[in-house]
């Protein structure tokens, strides 16, 4: 087993076939994974972070994806110099994970503990999929060489299981009440307005429809609060480079609400394998009254179903909304993991007091 790293981004985006496929022949696959998003991720929103993806190679064929960069130490929030995920931090980069080719995990998660031990960094892995991850195998690989591993829950994920689902199937399994509106919205909407649906899946039409999704978001939004979506000008070419890329590859599925020839509200998902991933949404509010936003999920789900996938998820956050729809979650964990010396628990210590302070202050203000 060969271990290479990574530290050049031409070298990093030249990966990209290889990458993929790999990914294809993994238990960790998900859009979140793969190159389009991660490269995009690396291009815009790496805020000086430094390349350092490890490549586990067996007689030349890439079995093993390590994607990690180097964080420099942050001495405001008592952490030190960490190797963390690539697509970490803003942009919702949920289910990340060590890529490896099925049936190789023990070996090729040695191999990399085995380099890891040499370089004695902190190791921090947020946005994990609790409980089945190869995160997790790596984390007790450096264990077993006196590591210290900390697992910390920080979210949830609500999806929805369609297999086996029709349309009208999921709708019986809905609340009676969403269930009335939602029939009553899909009866009454195309009886007021000349409503159109479209779906935005090809390169062509993927910026465009992207465009409308961000100034929806932003008038939903101005509203009824803020939203930490499209906030910056870094991300919001991160989502022009990957929409453009995810619909090359067919992954792109943006769906918009047209009534009376303007955009009422719509949908960013995405279609890789057999999951529907519920990105973003937004809504005029000047079409509110017409409940536009639950009628654009409604389509948007309903579509899903008629795709034949398999799951439709709506990604990390609990808010309410999504539980109108969906009744089953997956745990998003964060895997930290110290080596063993003097410094490493100084800074363990020192983050645990760091995060507890930040706790207190939100609880105080929140209650100011």
């Amino acid at each position: 087993m060969n271990i290479e790293t990574i530290e050049n981004a031409e070298q990093f985006y030249g990966l990209r076939d290889e990458w993929n496929e790999l990914l294809k022949r993994s238990a960790s696959d998900t859009v979140f994974l793969t190159h389009e998003w991660l490269a995009s991720w690396w291009k815009y929103l790496a805020e000086g972070r430094q390349l350092s993806i490890l490549l586990a190679r067996d007689k030349g064929q890439l079995v093993g994806i390590l994607p990690v960069a180097l964080r420099e130490a942050q001495y405001s929030r008592m952490m030190p110099r960490v190797l963390e995920l690539i697509g970490s931090g803003q942009i919702g980069s949920d289910y990340l994970d060590v890529i490896i080719a099925a049936g190789r995990e023990p070996e090729v998660t040695a191999a990399f503990a085995e380099h890891l031990q040499q370089r004695r960094l902190m190791l921090q892995f947020s946005q994990l999929r609790t409980g089945a991850c190869a995160v997790s195998g790596l984390a007790n690989a450096l264990a077993n060489r006196g590591w210290i591993a900390a697992e910390t829950k920080l979210n949830v994920c609500p999806y929805i299981d369609l297999i086996g689902l029709t349309w009208e199937t999921y709708l019986d399994r809905l609340g009676s009440n969403i269930r009335k509106n939602l029939n009553r919205y899909f009866r009454i909407l195309p009886k007021n307005f000349e409503m159109r649906l479209e779906c935005a899946k090809a390169p062509e039409a993927a910026e465009a429809a992207l465009e409308i999704v961000m100034e929806l978001h932003k008038k939903r939004w101005e509203v009824a609060g803020t939203s930490e979506a499209f906030q910056s000008a870094e991300v919001i070419q991160f989502h022009r480079e990957f929409v453009r890329l995810a619909a090359g590859q067919g992954w792109l599925r943006i769906l918009v609400l047209w009534l009376n020839g303007q955009p009422a509200a719509s949908l960013y998902g995405l279609r890789y394998g057999p999951t529907f991933y519920f990105y973003q949404s937004g809504f005029d509010p000047a079409f509110s009254k017409h409940s536009v936003g639950v009628a654009t999920m409604g389509f948007a789900i309903k579509t899903a179903i008629e795709e034949g996938a398999l799951e439709y998820d709506f990604l990390h956050g609990d808010e309410e909304y999504k539980f109108h729809w969906a009744s089953a979650t997956r745990d998003l964990g964060r895997i930290e993991v110290y080596p063993q010396n003097a410094g490493a628990q100084i800074y363990r210590q020192a983050i645990r007091l760091n995060r507890a302070a930040r706790s207190m202050a939100r609880r105080v203000l929140s209650k100011a």
